[in-house]
């Protein structure tokens, strides 16, 4: 989602992730390593309160060292909240090696998991980036994943109906993705209609997020009549130049390889409307 994401809609979740969730939330995690310079002295409920400053602007060894932090904290509140969880898709959604930007996500798994055990259940933002970093968990493991697409769907319909507006509109844009690109009914979830839906109300909602036109338009080209093939060029212009020209951040760079790679695969898509 995250955007996080997630936000690669190339994923498709599964049960592989079910092997990194967290059990008792009183096991403490291992630390992420890094090989940046030592991190500050900081408390969790310092981190908690500037949390807002944290975010895909945020260099990468700050965030390593706000969760590695927070790994260590017992206070209840914090662990029930998607701080974590949300730090660890920041980290992953821009992590280019593979591996470790698997263990960024199943590490914030493990974050939503214990959220999830402490009471954050009503906590739409909890089952965002649980969604969100399963999905990016399993993205290149296909086969692994198709175990657990009714657990992904339950997840984020669960973040859609609590908290539809996280990350510009994440929830929608992340279960619209997911209907999008799983196999369709008998053998998945897949339904090209429901993606629409989503998709367009992604859109409406939150018109600023590049990656919510470019899902948009995926799906319209999907559907293949000319006018959606119309609509879906328009779709993709905007996201580009949304991208262009916000500040995104390290989000960037990721975001734009989802973009060129639409681009390469349907060549006609960046050509001139007609």
């Amino acid at each position: 989602m995250d955007n996080n994401s997630l936000h690669s809609i190339r994923f498709i979740p599964g049960v592989a992730m079910l092997l990194f969730l967290a059990g008792c939330s009183g096991i403490p995690h291992p630390a992420i390593q890094t090989e940046l310079e030592a991190c500050p002295q900081q408390t969790a409920v310092a981190i908690a309160a500037e949390q807002n400053q944290l975010s895909f602007l945020t260099a990468s060894h700050t965030l390593v060292c706000a969760i590695n932090t927070l790994q260590k904290s017992h206070d209840l509140a914090i662990q029930r909240t998607a701080l974590g969880s949300r730090l660890c898709l920041t980290l992953a959604e821009r992590e280019p090696n593979q591996d470790k930007r698997e263990k960024f996500a199943a590490e914030g798994v493990k974050f939503a998991e214990i959220a999830l055990e402490q009471g954050g259940q009503g906590d739409g933002a909890v089952h965002y980036y649980l969604a969100a970093n399963l999905g990016l968990k399993v993205r290149d493991h296909i086969v692994l994943a198709m175990g657990s697409l009714d657990r992904l769907e339950n997840e984020m319909k669960q973040a859609v109906a609590l908290s539809p507006d996280i990350d510009d509109g994440g929830p929608l844009r992340l279960l619209g993705a997911l209907y999008l690109k799983a196999p369709a009914w008998p053998k998945g979830i897949g339904d090209l209609d429901k993606a629409l839906e989503l998709l367009k109300q992604a859109v409406d909602q939150y018109p600023n997020h590049p990656l919510n036109h470019l899902f948009y338009a995926q799906a319209l080209w999907e559907e293949g009549d000319q006018t959606s093939l119309s609509q879906a060029k328009a779709e993709f212009v905007l996201g580009e130049k949304l991208l262009a020209e916000g500040d995104w951040g390290y989000n960037k760079q990721p975001w734009g390889t989802e973009f060129n790679e639409f681009a390469q695969e349907h060549a006609e898509i960046a050509s001139p409307i007609k």
